[in-house]
C-alpha cells in the first residue's frame, strides 16, 4: 500500500538520505501518540527490536501529571521502564514531515509480554477471542473535528474563547463553504493518503468550521492505528499551516459536538465472507450472528459508555435533537438511534453513534467487541427495531448522563471485567475517577459569570 514501508525499503531510503528520522510511538490512555524520535541508522541497527520508555506513560492524565493510586506503576515502585516493540506492519512514511518515518509499537514488559492495560494490548486480546471463533472484525472510524483560523498559540492566548472559524454559518455538505477550507483539507487528505491511510472523502459538518473525514475501513487493529495516526497527523498538518483544530466532544456550548461514529462488521477468518449478511434473514438481511452481536452491544451499552465517552466534556455532547444519541435503541438508517444499521449485502454493518471524537479507538473497539461477543456466546435475542424519533420518545433506555454515571456502570460490569480483566477495568476506573475529581475541584468560567457579582 502507498506510504507503507518494508524494513528493506526503509534501509534503502536511509542510505539514500531520504529518511533520517524514525518516530517510535505507542498509543497512550488518551489515544495520543507518545514515544521517541530515533536517528534512522540507530533505529535500523538497534531500536528496530525495541526501545524503552517510562511506565508512567500509562498512569498520567491529559496534562501528563503522574496520577497517584495506580497498581501498575507508582512513585513507590520507582516508575520503571517498559519496552516499545515496533510492529513493523505499521512502518510508513510521514510525508508532511521531512525525512520522517513512523512505526506504531506494542507496549511490552521485561518478559516480552503485552502490558495488559496498554490500549493496543486490550484490543489485541479481544481480537484473539474472535480469532478463536474463526472470525475477524473490520471497523471504520468516522471522525469529526473543528478547524480554526487561529494558531494553537493564539487560541491559547485567547483562553480558547472567541476563536475565528473559516465560516460563520452551518456548512453541512456545503461545497462553497468548504472551498474556503480546501487548502488545508486537501493537504490533510493527500498527506494521510501518502502515509498509507486511504481517505475516502472529507465534508463540512454541522457547525461553522466543523469537518468530517472518512477513511477506508480495515481490520480492527489496523483501523485503530489509522485512527490514531490520522488524528495526530491532522493536528500536525494544521500546525504546519498556521491553523488549529480540536477533537473535543463539545468545544462550545452553542455549537454541535464532534463525534466518532464506529462502523463494525464481522468476517470469516480469511476475510472472504461477510458474516453479518444473510439474504434470507429478516430484517434487512441481518444474519443471526449480526442480530446476536448487536443485541450484546445494546445490552451492555451503558457499561461500555465510558470507553466511548471518556471525559467530563464528552457528556455535554449528548443533547436531544443534535444528531448525537441520548438513547440505547437500534434502527435501520435512522440517525436518532444510538445504533444504526447501514449498508446492504456485504457492506451491511453496525454503526455505533455514541462515541465522541475524544475517544481512544483501541479501547472503544475492544469494549464494543467484548459486548458483541457476549451477545454471540449467549445467543441473545435482538429486541424489535425502533422506528421514529428516538429523541422524542419516552420510556426507552438512555445512555449515562455523566462521567460519574458511566463509571458506576463500568464498575459493576461483569462482562467487561471477564473480557478485559479486573485489573484493566480497575486501571481505567481509576483514570476516569481522577478526571472527575480534577474537574470537580476547579472553578469554571460558568461559575464565575453567574456567581461573582450575583451570587
Amino acid at each position: 500500500m502507498k506510504g507503507l514501508l518494508t524494513l528493506d525499503q526503509l534501509s534503502d531510503l536511509v542510505t539514500s538520505g531520504e529518511i533520517d528520522t524514525v518516530v517510535m510511538a505507542m498509543p497512550d490512555m488518551q489515544g495520543r501518540l507518545v514515544g521517541k524520535r530515533m536517528a534512522a541508522p540507530y533505529f535500523l541497527d538497534t531500536a528496530v527490536h525495541e526501545t524503552h520508555a517510562c511506565n508512567y506513560l500509562l498512569t498520567v492524565d491529559t496534562d501528563m501529571e503522574p496520577v497517584p493510586g495506580y497498581k501498575a506503576a507508582s512513585w513507590a515502585q520507582g516508575y520503571g521502564d517498559f519496552a516499545l516493540r515496533p510492529d513493523l506492519a505499521t512502518l510508513r512514511r510521514i510525508p508532511w514531515l521531512p525525512g520522517t518515518a513512523l512505526v506504531i509499537c506494542d507496549t511490552v514488559d521485561h518478559h516480552g509480554e503485552d502490558v495488559p492495560h496498554a490500549p493496543r494490548s486490550i484490543l489485541k486480546k479481544q481480537l484473539k477471542r474472535l480469532a478463536a471463533m474463526k472470525m475477524k472484525a473490520f471497523t471504520a472510524s468516522e471522525l469529526e473535528f473543528y478547524l480554526f483560523d487561529e494558531t494553537y498559540e493564539s487560541a491559547h492566548e485567547k483562553r480558547y474563547r472567541g476563536l475565528k472559524t473559516p465560516n460563520w454559518y452551518i456548512e453541512d455538505y456545503h461545497v462553497f463553504a468548504t472551498t474556503k477550507e480546501e487548502g488545508i483539507m486537501r493537504a490533510i487528505r493527500n498527506g494521510l493518503d501518502g502515509a498509507g491511510i486511504p481517505v475516502e472523502n472529507s465534508k463540512g459538518e454541522w457547525g461553522p468550521g466543523q469537518e468530517e473525514i472518512n477513511v477506508r475501513y480495515a481490520e480492527a487493529l489496523e483501523m485503530a492505528d489509522r485512527h490514531t495516526i490520522l488524528k495526530n497527523g491532522i493536528k500536525e498538518i494544521a500546525w504546519l499551516h498556521g491553523k488549529a483544530v480540536t477533537f473535543m466532544a463539545k468545544w462550545n456550548y452553542d455549537q454541535a459536538g464532534s463525534s466518532c461514529h464506529i462502523h463494525m462488521s464481522l468476517w470469516d477468518e480469511k476475510a472472504k465472507s461477510a458474516l453479518f449478511f444473510d439474504e434470507k434473514s429478516k430484517p434487512y438481511g441481518m444474519s443471526e450472528l449480526c442480530q446476536q452481536f448487536l443485541a450484546g452491544q445494546l445490552r451492555h451499552a451503558r457499561e461500555l459508555t465510558y470507553f466511548l465517552a471518556p471525559q467530563v466534556n464528552s457528556y455535554k455532547r449528548f443533547v436531544n435533537g443534535s444528531f448525537a444519541p441520548t438513547n440505547i435503541v437500534w434502527s435501520n438508517d435512522n440517525r436518532t438511534a444510538g445504533f444504526r444499521m447501514c449498508g446492504t449485502g456485504k457492506s451491511l454493518r453496525i454503526e455505533c453513534r455514541v462515541g465522541g471524537a475524544d475517544l481512544n479507538p483501541y479501547l472503544a473497539y475492544a469494549a464494543l467487541l467484548a459486548a458483541g461477543i457476549d451477545g454471540v456466546e449467549n445467543k441473545l435475542k435482538l429486541e424489535p427495531e425502533f422506528t421514529g424519533d428516538a429523541y422524542g420518545t419516552a420510556g426507552i433506555p438512555s445512555l449515562p448522563k455523566s462521567l460519574h454515571a458511566a463509571l458506576t456502570e463500568l464498575e459493576k460490569s461483569d462482562i467487561l471485567r471477564a473480557a478485559l480483566g479486573d485489573d484493566v477495568v480497575e486501571h481505567y476506573l481509576h483514570t476516569g475517577r481522577w478526571e472527575q475529581h480534577e474537574y470537580e475541584r476547579r472553578v469554571t468560567d460558568w461559575e464565575l459569570m453567574r456567581g461573582f457579582e450575583r451570587g
